[in-house]
């Protein structure tokens, strides 16, 4: 059996999108890889691209140049072993909690027990026993993202990808479910690639940090985050954290500062 080291690698991504003015120049001969059960963040200024990366990372968008490898094969479409996290929770308004987190395996044809015990074993993942029957519009912004976070899990993909999964947030709250996510990912392993702007987010939770340069976009830094787990968010007030969070907000500044 053939050992696949990277999980999923980007070799040489370039993407412009036609506007008919010649073209907007998003991203430039990016190259990053990611192996199983690492933890990655990809940081960068606004507008540079980094959500179109995700999603070109994901099979859900093609780039102009340049190629995805996931498992040692071409990507060329989504695949069920990933899962994906939008920025919104996008959850359908008609179906309860519970039915939100069935629907990937009620379209795969699931059986109804296999469905019910999968989704239920995700509730009480994500420590939302007691809202299994409620509607998206009685959730808060936290458990309607959980909510999205365990219909993504529920397939149990191989990687999870998230673009700004916590942006619409408060402080507050957006503290809580970084801890939240720490705590899912070590009770599920797996690989994760998120997108964020917070630069402390991407320090507490990443194993290595990915900062872009303004558009078009380049790796700018790719930088491992030495910090041992298990992680809290008091770990934001201390020297070492705050000596990588000023190295990545001076990658950024590279080119906008």
């Amino acid at each position: 059996m053939k050992l696949v080291q990277d999980l999923l690698r980007a070799e040489n991504i370039s993407l412009t999108f036609s506007n008919g003015n010649g073209g907007l120049h998003v991203l430039d001969s990016i190259s990053l890889d990611v192996s199983p059960d690492e933890f990655v963040c990809i940081v960068g200024p606004s507008g540079c691209g980094k959500t179109s990366l995700l999603r070109i990372l994901a099979g859900l968008l093609e780039p102009s140049s340049g190629q995805v490898v996931f498992s040692g094969e071409r990507l060329a479409r989504p695949q069920r072993r990933m899962g994906f996290v939008f920025q919104q929770a996008n959850l359908m308004p008609w179906r309860t909690a519970l039915d939100n987190i069935c629907l990937p395996l009620e379209l795969a044809g699931f059986a109804r027990d296999e469905k019910q015990d999968r989704a239920r074993s995700l509730i009480e993942l994500m420590g939302l026993q007691g809202f299994e029957e409620m509607y998206p519009c009685d959730l808060s912004g936290g458990m309607a993202q959980r909510v999205a976070i365990g219909r993504a899990l529920v397939h149990e993909p191989d990687v999870l990808l998230l673009d700004e999964p916590f942006g619409s947030l408060d402080a507050l709250t957006r503290e809580r479910m970084g801890e939240e996510l720490l705590r899912i990912w070590k009770a599920q392993r797996g690989t994760l690639l998120m997108v964020t702007h917070s630069i402390p987010e991407a320090v507490l939770l990443a194993d290595r940090v990915i900062v872009l340069s303004e558009r078009p976009a380049r790796v700018e830094l790719n930088l491992k985050i030495p910090i041992p787990r298990p992680r809290s968010i008091d770990l934001t007030y201390t020297e070492e954290f705050g000596a990588l969070a000023a190295q990545i907000r001076g990658a950024i500044r590279v080119k906008v500062g």
